[in-house]
C-alpha cells in the first residue's frame, strides 16, 4: 500500500501514448524515453502491448531488463494468451506489473458479446492467472465511467477478491466531469469489500479538456495513482498531462497536500523529447511546457514581471527545467520592457533617448511578429550603421545527377571582390563551401529550412539559417526565384549579423538572439 498522501504516477506514453495516429516509436527511442522517465522518477512505466508485436514485445523487455527504479508494466487483455505474453516481456523487471483489461460498460459488453455473468467469471479466471504469475496486479474496467453502478461494483470486487492490487478506473472517452470523478472513486472505496486493501487509480482522456481536473478530483476522492502520459499524448484528444497533474500538486499543495517523487526539474527536457521522437510538436500555449508558458509579451504583464515575477507566474521557470522566464518584444510590449531589455544589451538611455527610440520600435513592432536584439541594435545604431561588410556579387552553379557539383562565387568583402570555386554534396552544400573559402569562419550552420512564398514552378522561395559561433546565435533570411540564390544571400546575411555582434555589442555583454532579413 502508498502513504495516504503519496500520489503514485503510472506513466503510459510508451503504451496509451504511442497509440496516437503517427506518433509511433522506434525500438531505441522507447529505450530512450524509458530511462528519462526512470531517472525523473516515475513509479510505474507502461512500457507497452507485448501482445500486439513482436516489436512491442521486445521493447517492453529489454525496458524491463533496464530499469533501475521504476515497476515495469505490460498491458494485455483479459485472456490468458494476453496475460502470459505480458509476464513473459515483463519479467526481467526488479519489480514488474501485469496490467489487465476489459470494456465492462453495457456498449463495450456488446462487442465480445458477453452477458453479465460470463464477463464476471473472465474477469474472475484472468485477474487470478494473471496474479499466480505475479504478485502486482492491475485490473481495468474500461469505460468503467458509463458502467451500471451496481454492476462496477460487482466487478471490482470480483477483481480484488481475485487478487488485483490496483483497481484503475478508467474515464475511456473522456464524459465525466470533476464532482463525478471524485465522487465515483469515493463510492467504490466506501461500498466495495477489501477496497481498503487496494490502491485505485484514474486513468482520464482528454475530450471535453477536464482530464487533468477529473485526475485531481479523483486523488481528492481517494485515488492514489494517477496515469498520465508526457505532453498529454494519447487516443483522440489524449489523457491527462504528467506535467499539469505533477505540478498542479506541487503549485497547490495548500488545498491537495500530496507527495510524488517527480523530479520536476526534468520536465522540459523530456517534454522536448517525446515532442520530437513522436512528431507531435507541443502546442505554444500548453500549460507548464509550451513555449509560451512562461512567457510575456503585454506591457502591463513584462511592467509586472519585472516588478515582481509572481504577479503573473504561480510557478518558477526553473521549476520544470528553464533557465527562465521569457519577455519577448513585440507591439503590445511598453517601455518599461524595452528599457529593460536594452539595459540588458548595455545601453543605458537617457528618457529623451528612450522615447524616440520606443516610436521606432512600435512601429518596427507592427510589421513583424517579434522584435529580436538585433533589431534593437540596429534601432540604437540607426544614424551611426555600417554596411554590411559581406555582399553576394555573382553565382553560378553546375549540378545534376553527373558530379561534382561546383559552385563559382564572387564576393565583396569589405569593398574588395574576391572569387573562388568550390565543391559540395549538392549546390547548397557547394555554395556554403565557397562562402567559407572566402570569408573563413567559425560559425556552426544549426538550421537551414526553405519554403516556397507562392506556387508554381516559378515560386519565389524564402530560405532561412541560424548559425552559432561562441555562444552567439544569428538568423539570416532571404528570398528568391532561385532556391541556391536565396540559400547563398540568407547565409552571407547571418554571417553580417554575427559580424555586427562583434562590433557593435556593448563591451562584456553576450547577445544570445539576432536576426536579419533581406529585404
Amino acid at each position: 500500500m502508498t502513504k495516504s498522501n503519496e500520489v503514485l504516477i503510472f506513466d503510459t506514453t510508451l503504451r496509451d501514448g504511442e497509440q496516437s495516429p503517427g506518433a509511433t516509436m522506434t525500438h531505441n527511442e522507447k529505450l530512450e524515453i524509458a530511462e528519462l522517465l526512470d531517472e525523473m522518477g516515475v513509479d510505474i512505466i507502461e512500457a507497452g502491448f507485448p501482445i500486439a508485436s513482436e516489436g512491442d514485445f521486445q521493447a517492453v523487455s529489454e525496458i524491463a531488463k533496464l530499469s533501475k527504479s521504476a515497476t515495469i508494466c505490460g498491458l494485455s487483455r483479459a485472456n490468458y494468451k494476453d496475460i502470459d505474453r505480458c509476464w513473459e516481456a515483463v519479467k526481467h523487471a526488479k519489480s514488474p506489473r501485469i496490467h489487465t483489461f476489459i470494456g465492462t460498460s453495457p456498449l463495450h459488453r456488446a462487442i465480445p458479446n458477453l452477458t453479465m455473468d460470463e464477463m464476471a467469471e473472465r474477469i474472475h479466471d484472468t485477474v487470478t492467472h494473471a496474479r499466480n504469475l505475479c504478485d502486482n496486479v492491475q485490473w481495468s474496467p474500461m469505460d468503467a465511467t458509463r458502467t451500471e453502478w451496481d454492476y462496477l461494483c460487482r466487478v471490482v470486487e470480483i477483481a480484488i477478491k481475485a487478487g488485483a492490487t490496483t483497481i484503475n478506473i478508467p474515464d475511456t472517452v473522456g464524459y465525466t466531469a470533476p464532482v463525478e470523478s471524485a465522487d465515483l472513486i469515493r463510492r467504490l472505496i466506501a461500498n466495495v469489500p477489501g477496497a481498503e486493501d487496494v490502491i485505485f487509480a484514474t486513468h482520464c482522456h482528454n475530450d471535453l479538456g477536464m482530464a487533468t481536473a477529473n485526475s485531481l478530483a479523483a486523488v481528492e476522492g481517494g485515488a492514489r495513482q494517477i496515469e498520465c502520459t508526457i505532453n498529454g499524448l494519447g487516443e483522440r484528444a489524449g489523457n491527462t498531462a504528467l506535467e499539469e497533474v505533477v505540478m498542479a500538486l506541487k503549485v497547490r499543495h495548500d488545498i491537495m497536500p500530496y507527495t510524488t517523487r517527480i523530479d520536476t526539474r526534468k520536465i522540459m527536457n523530456i517534454s522536448r523529447r517525446v515532442a520530437t521522437v513522436s512528431g507531435f510538436a507541443v502546442q505554444f500555449n500548453k500549460a507548464i511546457v509550451g513555449k509560451n508558458a512562461f512567457a510575456h509579451e503585454s506591457g502591463i504583464h513584462q511592467d509586472g514581471m519585472l516588478k515582481n515575477r509572481e504577479t503573473f507566474e504561480v510557478m518558477k521557470p526553473e521549476d520544470v527545467g528553464l533557465a527562465g522566464t521569457s519577455l519577448p518584444l513585440g507591439k503590445h510590449s511598453g517601455r518599461a520592457a524595452l528599457r529593460a531589455k536594452l539595459a540588458e544589451l548595455g545601453f543605458d538611455l537617457a528618457d529623451n533617448q528612450l522615447n524616440d527610440i520606443f516610436v521606432r520600435f512600435k512601429d518596427l513592432a507592427d510589421r513583424k511578429k517579434e522584435v529580436f536584439d538585433d533589431d534593437l541594435m540596429a534601432l540604437v545604431y540607426q544614424n551611426d550603421s555600417a554596411e554590411d561588410r559581406l555582399k553576394l556579387k555573382s553565382l553560378r552553379v553546375v549540378c545534376g545527377t553527373q558530379g561534382p557539383q561546383t559552385a563559382d562565387m564572387v564576393m565583396e568583402i569589405d569593398g574588395a571582390d574576391v572569387e573562388t570555386s568550390a565543391t559540395g554534396d549538392g549546390p547548397v552544400d557547394a555554395t556554403f563551401n565557397a562562402v567559407k573559402a572566402l570569408f573563413p569562419h567559425r560559425a556552426r550552420l544549426q538550421l537551414y529550412q526553405v519554403s516556397a512564398v507562392t506556387e508554381g514552378t516559378d515560386a519565389q522561395a524564402t530560405v532561412s539559417v541560424r548559425m552559432e559561433e561562441d555562444g552567439r546565435i544569428a538568423t539570416g533570411q532571404s528570398a528568391d526565384t532561385d532556391t541556391v540564390v536565396a540559400s547563398a544571400k540568407a547565409y552571407i546575411n547571418a554571417l553580417n549579423r554575427l559580424l555586427v555582434r562583434r562590433e557593435q555589442s556593448a563591451p562584456g555583454y553576450d547577445v544570445k538572439g539576432v536576426s536579419y532579413k533581406d529585404t
